[in-house]
């Protein structure tokens, strides 16, 4: 049975509970971070991204894998990536059917992105010739 992940934020003002499957990404503004969400929801928590990055570490465990940082700006849901275009330092999320999300990327961080994919591909495919 697949279980729903939650992601439990709570700041003295606010409490979020957020299904991570809905999660597209995490966005840094200073010390704040934006969470969006794949119904274009917006919420915003009193953290800056690092501090997310860890509590993503520490409440998901594996699951927490689904996420990756990106640039210096960025907390990415890598079930959502759709195009990487590294000319135009433009990374484009979505679920193919329901919603786009464009954002700026610099060059090296896509480049490490589109690395990442590129070899986890080889070795899918080499497993596949075995």
């Amino acid at each position: 049975m697949n279980k729903t992940k939650y992601l439990y934020l709570n700041s003295r003002d606010e409490f979020f509970r957020v299904d991570i499957s809905k999660i597209v990404y995490f966005e840094s503004d200073g010390n704040y971070t934006n969470i969006i969400l794949n119904n274009k929801v917006k919420g915003t928590v009193c953290m800056n991204l690092a501090q997310m990055q860890s509590i993503l570490g520490e409440s998901l465990k594996d699951a927490a894998g689904i996420f990756a940082r990106v640039g210096k700006r960025h907390i990415i849901n890598l079930t959502f990536v759709y195009q990487i275009a590294i000319l135009r330092q433009k990374l484009t999320l979505s679920d193919g059917e329901n919603f786009e999300y464009q954002i700026s990327i610099s060059k090296d961080a896509l480049k490490k992105l589109r690395d990442m994919y590129v070899s986890g591909l080889s070795i899918k495919t080499e497993k596949e010739t075995e």
